[in-house]
């Protein structure tokens, strides 16, 4: 009873504290942590308490310094200011830097590898042609591969951690590609995907797309794993999850059955195949997000938003005029469908505070209202034609102003002046 009489007591007394009297007594225990005399400066602010002896007065200090978070804001236009934004720039180039540097390298592998592995075949015998015959090499560079997922993961410095494991992440799905369909040239067995995607032979396709896909995104698996804090990989996963997932063969029968949701005047279109596809894919991801969203669990958080950029990227092609050329029924539609799609998606991020899916949504939002105005004159002109291609650009350019601005309202009503829910 003693011990809950002194908790209790200590409870009443920091209830009945002020700010500034909690303030004095964590740098009061502050000082004490750190070894310093703490008795002049208790004296010079004991005056701000009532009276109590020294065993209340040292049990406040360590229960408001155990239980204190300290939240540092730097003043406006201070040194400190500068260099947290300065911070935040140079993370963005560094970002910028290392996509540049993993597009670069695919391209440079795309460009040069056939001649190199030629010269390295014709000019370094024996060993050396057995070393990097077209099937060995192949496996030497799925192994390498792994060895770059694996031991990028330990890189500490952000930009060689993501060229290094973007690399292998490219060699794990090119070479296993090269092992499942027998084909070590990359022309030769980009040929195959694109064959075997609607060939007959469902085995090859599983083999030629299913299987890499798995494969590269059990490896972004492991990256996560590893290295949480680099949480642009969801995004990935997804982006392989869904290609593991819609390569199986049965979709292709399925497909018919599912893309009439979002092109329901099916007598109408003369569509590519591919944006068929496409919009049956898109419903299979709808159903995916509003399952994922429905559970209200945190935990799917970061794939709800990769889920979400991607279907805002499928609803911005499938709602382009150039996919509905003979009928214009089903791009109405479309129009409908994005639109209620997009408001959607920002009541939804909105409600629960999700700021990263918000700000998608204002930017596919914008990215959308500029399609349709460009749309809009292609009805009856073409662009690059005509005497008022200057006035429509001065359009594009006040329509530009107008969604900056209305971002901008947008942003400060949705983070700064409405609570969270």
């Amino acid at each position: 009873m003693y011990g809950k009489t002194v908790s209790d007591s200590i409870a009443n007394h920091i209830s009945l504290l002020n700010d500034k009297q909690k303030s004095i007594l964590y740098e009061f225990e502050v000082l004490k942590k750190n070894g310093f005399d703490a008795a002049p400066f208790w004296l010079k602010n004991k005056n701000q308490f009532p009276q109590f002896n020294e065993n209340v007065r040292d049990e406040l200090a360590k229960q408001i310094f155990a239980n204190s978070h300290v939240i540092y804001s730097p003043p406006k236009d201070s040194a400190i200011q500068f260099w947290m934004q300065t911070q935040l720039l140079t993370n963005w180039m560094f970002y910028l830097s290392a996509f540049i540097a993993v597009c670069a390298l695919i391209a440079l592998f795309k460009r040069y590898w056939g001649m190199l592995i030629q010269f390295l075949i014709n000019r370094l015998a024996p060993l050396l042609k057995f070393l990097f015959s077209p099937v060995l090499l192949t496996y030497e560079l799925l192994l390498i591969g792994a060895a770059c997922v694996f031991y990028g993961c330990v890189i500490d410095e952000f930009v060689m951690r993501t060229v290094i494991i973007h690399l292998g992440l490219f060699l794990l799905w090119s070479q296993s590609t090269a092992v499942f369909t027998k084909e070590y040239w990359v022309k030769k067995y980009v040929y195959e995907i694109e064959n075997n995607f609607w060939g007959s032979d469902p085995w090859e396709t599983v083999k030629t797309i299913s299987f890499p896909a798995v494969i590269v995104t059990l490896a972004l698996f492991y990256v996560l794993y590893k290295v949480p804090e680099d949480i642009f990989y969801n995004y990935e996963i997804v982006l392989s999850g869904i290609a593991a997932i819609y390569a199986l063969p049965f979709w292709r029968s399925l497909e018919k059955y599912i893309y009439p949701v979002l092109f329901p005047f099916v007598k109408d279109d003369n569509r590519d195949r591919s944006i068929n596809s496409l919009g049956a894919c898109t419903v299979i991801a709808l159903i995916a997000f509003i399952a994922l969203a429905w559970q209200f669990n945190p935990v799917f958080n970061n794939i709800i938003s990769a889920l979400v950029s991607l279907l805002m990227l499928s609803f911005l092609i499938l709602s382009c005029r150039i996919n509905h050329k003979y009928s214009y029924r089903n791009y109405y539609y479309m129009q409908f469908v994005t639109v209620v799609f997009l408001l959607s998606v920002l009541i939804y991020s909105y409600s629960f505070r999700l700021n990263e899916i918000i700000w998608f949504s204002l930017i596919g939002g914008s990215i959308f209202i500029i399609i349709k105005y460009m749309e809009i004159f292609s009805f009856f002109s073409d662009w690059k034609r005509g005497k008022a291609w200057a006035w429509k650009l001065m359009g594009l350019a006040g329509l530009l102003w107008l969604l900056g601005k209305g971002i901008l309202y947008a942003s400060q009503i949705l983070f700064i002046v409405t609570p969270a829910f």
